[in-house]
């Protein structure tokens, strides 16, 4: 039985411009494979209401679940609530469950919870919130989209909040082989042994070091036996 499947939809003009690194994508990619839940595709959208509407429609249709990140802070940009409410056909608007947890932190830390705060606590229709903490604001789950924070730390720690409520498969294992030969060289045999392990993914990552052409080949499958008679096979072929 095939792994589930999911898919990342990073919302924010920061990370097109290349004002700021995408670090979310890398920490799900990585928690999902420990999961056993196949991430198929990422996509990147501005802040637009609409191109987000048109991205989550179509990721939340293709695959079982969808992670977002960014765009649910206090300011003018912070659109995402709003998108994933259109996208949904939902109204959205500060909830009382969420209002309490903002006013609740804010009167610790003797901050006001003041109009552009409470935009935190904008949470559509039928959703659940997600567990914020780092710092309180929260994210939610509507249908199979999960809504977190950009910001990294809150990323990480919502994420660890939502994967024990799903259904992972069986984790990916991998191993890397580095061959110090030019792709022109090994792709031959590779196909072949491509072939024999239609069921592994086998895929080459050339490389160029001192003058020297050579890839890594990195088999990934969750046979760790089939796993481990390609990796041994494919250094026999360039021992």
């Amino acid at each position: 039985m095939p792994n589930p499947t999911a898919a990342m939809l990073v919302i924010g003009d920061e990370i097109l411009s290349g004002r700021t690194r995408d670090a979310n994508m890398h920490h799900l990619a990585g928690q999902l494979t420990e999961t056993g839940i196949d991430l198929k595709e990422v996509r990147i959208v501005s802040d637009d209401h609409d191109g987000i509407v048109a991205a989550l429609n179509a990721l939340r249709a293709a695959w079982d679940t969808v992670f977002t990140s960014g765009g649910i802070g206090p300011t003018h940009d912070d659109i995402t609530a709003d998108a994933v409410a259109a996208a949904f056909g939902v109204k959205v608007d500060v909830r009382d469950d969420a209002r309490a947890l903002l006013a609740a932190h804010y009167a610790k830390t003797g901050a006001e919870l003041n109009a552009a705060r409470l935009r935190m606590a904008r949470i559509p229709d039928g959703a659940t919130l997600i567990d914020n903490p780092v710092s309180v604001a929260p994210g939610f789950t509507l249908g199979n989209v999960h809504v977190m924070a950009g910001v990294p730390s809150v990323f990480q720690a919502m994420v660890a909040s939502v994967l024990p409520t799903l259904t992972g498969g069986a984790p990916l294992l991998s191993t890397s082989t580095r061959i110090d030969r030019g792709e022109g060289d090994i792709a031959g045999p590779l196909g072949d042994l491509a072939k024999a392990f239609a069921d592994l993914s086998i895929g080459s990552y050339p490389f160029q070091k001192d003058g020297k052409f050579g890839a890594n080949i990195v088999i990934r499958g969750q046979d760790k036996a089939r796993v481990e008679a390609a990796t041994a096979q494919l250094a026999d072929l360039f021992s």
